[in-house]
């Protein structure tokens, strides 16, 4: 696809837009490039510990104005998936304060009572007795949905478990695997193109990881842009089985591409 038909982004944050605490260059003028050029976009984020509104101010703290409404979180796809794409509406949650606000906000019924469905995210609150409720409810033959994968979050002192390794624990308990909602599985996407109202043909991945962003962007079948000032390097993108649609050194490149596709 020729870069001047995409006319919405999903958006990686970290390795794309920031790099830990700071900002990568380039990024906050790309930002309002997309704004101002009438694109739609949405920053991704596997993380469900935090809401879109603790993300958009996390953002504006790096001088990046973001409202919520811009933000899609591992936490709201799952709402969102839920809500459109089941009859479950009695959940039980295993997750932070924030995730079950944000189920909600969503109009779920959180209950540990004959729920529809179990819902795991990652849970920096968990405790013996949210985990031995799951396991009972597994066991009973519950449907199981999570909200991301990933094994570890890395954090400013170190990785510490993620959700992924919470379904491990499940799993060794209960035979069990969670349906993941969150990156790299391509129902986070559709959960993104039905927020901004956009269509695949005219939407693009941008991240900074091939086994995620653009694996994610391949199996949505979606256009891919992966940008090397995160994780990937050359040498990695060298070895990859499928190359994606464009690569760019980072998001001040993607930039200036778009600005050129134009003229």
């Amino acid at each position: 696809m020729s870069l001047s038909r995409i006319r919405n982004l999903l958006l990686d944050m970290d390795g794309t837009i920031y790099l830990g605490p700071h900002t990568i260059a380039g990024a906050r003028d790309f930002v309002e490039y997309l704004r101002s050029s009438g694109r739609g976009y949405l920053f991704f984020t596997n993380n469900s510990s935090a809401s879109a509104e603790q993300y958009a101010a996390k953002l504006a703290s790096m001088g990046i104005q973001a409202s919520p409404s811009e933000i899609l979180t591992s936490g709201e796809a799952m709402a969102r998936f839920l809500l459109h794409h089941t009859e479950h509406r009695r959940v039980f949650v295993v997750g932070t304060p924030s995730f079950e606000a944000e189920v909600d906000a969503a109009g779920l019924v959180r209950t540990e009572d004959k729920p529809d469905a179990v819902i795991l995210a990652f849970d920096r609150t968990l405790t013996y007795a949210k985990l031995e409720r799951a396991c009972l409810l597994l066991r009973a033959g519950v449907p199981y949905y999570a909200t991301n994968p990933d094994k570890v979050c890395p954090t400013e002192y170190g990785y510490i478990p993620d959700c992924g390794s919470m379904a491990a624990l499940l799993c060794e308990a209960t035979g069990r695997m969670p349906q993941f909602i969150g990156k790299p599985h391509a129902e986070m996407v559709r959960m993104g193109l039905e927020k901004l109202g956009a269509a695949p043909e005219s939407t693009a991945m941008v991240g900074d990881r091939l086994y995620t962003d653009m694996q994610m962007a391949y199996d949505a079948h979606i256009s891919s842009i992966l940008v090397l000032s995160g994780e990937t390097r050359e040498e990695d993108l060298a070895a990859a089985d499928r190359k994606p649609d464009y690569v760019f050194a980072s998001v001040a490149e993607l930039h200036s591409a778009l600005e050129d596709a134009e003229s």
